[in-house]
């Protein structure tokens, strides 16, 4: 036990002065045009304890010193609201741009019998097949998967399967809050984050990185690494760009990972003040319709 959290603490503390040592050192982790070297510490640290360890400690620092200055928390809660609802409602968008290049499609497809269809400004012209952007559509598909969900969450639309939630205390389901965001969201994000990091470098460079690699195997890699971004479409005419999906997987994991955070800091500060402060603060749309809001509500 003593061991453990010897290991906890340490690594606390490295994180936390690591982060002081890659400020000051940035040319060794972001000069990747002259030193390929530093393009692969920064993949080894991108998914590294170290750099987990560094993010726990200036979380856990907000958090200790928000539970002594309360506005400062709360200010933490509004602005990761405040993100989650601003990328979510920019990109919710896409669902109307992938309906309008679908009817366009169609339209250019079957009557207007036109196997290309070409986007430009005086000299650059970007001109791609239909099937090309038909299989595009896939990617706003995406878009909205990844980066609405925190959205989603802060205004209350995700599934929530209920088994005893509703007829609970306050306090208890705000306990239960911070759990599911303590031990199910976070350990999930984190997950997905050290897979598709990997997943996504093995598309970007060569020779490919996995995650058993060392430091010292990334940097004698180093010596041989170039860019080799994946442009390999399912079929002949097809959509190429399938590496924005492996960095959209990156995105929700982020996105995920703060948006945790921010529901577990809001639940304990709800939790800690009481009911009056259920819901404070919190930027919800308004729809307009007392059936809709009602239904928004039982949902």
């Amino acid at each position: 036990m003593l061991d453990a959290l010897g290991w906890f603490f340490g690594n606390l503390w490295t994180g936390f002065s690591g982060i002081f040592t890659a400020l000051a050192d940035t040319g060794s982790w972001a000069n990747w045009g002259e030193d390929k070297a530093s393009l692969m510490r920064f993949i080894y640290y991108g998914a590294s304890v170290q750099l987990f360890f560094a993010l726990l400690s200036v979380l856990m620092i907000l958090l200790v010193v928000g539970l002594f200055y309360r506005p400062l928390l709360w200010s933490v809660v509004r602005g990761i609201e405040w993100f989650q609802n601003g990328l979510g409602r920019m990109f919710a968008w896409a669902g109307l741009f992938m309906v309008l290049q679908q009817v366009m499609i169609v339209f250019l497809q079957r009557i207007f019998r036109e196997s290309a269809i070409s986007f430009g400004f005086a000299d650059v012209v970007f001109t791609r097949d239909v099937s090309w952007w038909s299989e595009e559509l896939k990617l706003y598909n995406a878009m909205i998967v990844a980066l609405c969900v925190g959205y989603t969450f802060v205004q209350g639309g995700h599934v929530r399967v209920d088994l005893f939630y509703a007829g609970a205390k306050y306090r208890t389901k705000k306990i239960v809050d911070m759990i599911g965001a303590v031990f199910f969201m976070l350990p999930l994000t984190v997950i997905v984050w050290l897979f598709s990091w990997f997943f996504m470098w093995r598309n970007m460079i060569t020779p490919p990185v996995a995650v058993t690699d060392t430091l010292d195997r990334l940097l004698l890699k180093a010596r041989a690494v170039r860019w080799n971004i994946e442009t390999i479409g399912f079929s002949p005419n097809g959509f190429d760009q399938y590496w924005m999906f492996k960095m959209l997987i990156l995105s929700f994991a982020a996105t995920m990972f703060i948006m945790a955070w921010g529901s577990f800091y809001r639940s304990l500060l709800e939790c800690i003040e009481g009911p009056e402060s259920d819901g404070k603060f919190i930027d919800k749309d308004q729809l307009g319709d007392d059936i809709a809001e009602a239904a928004a509500e039982i949902h």
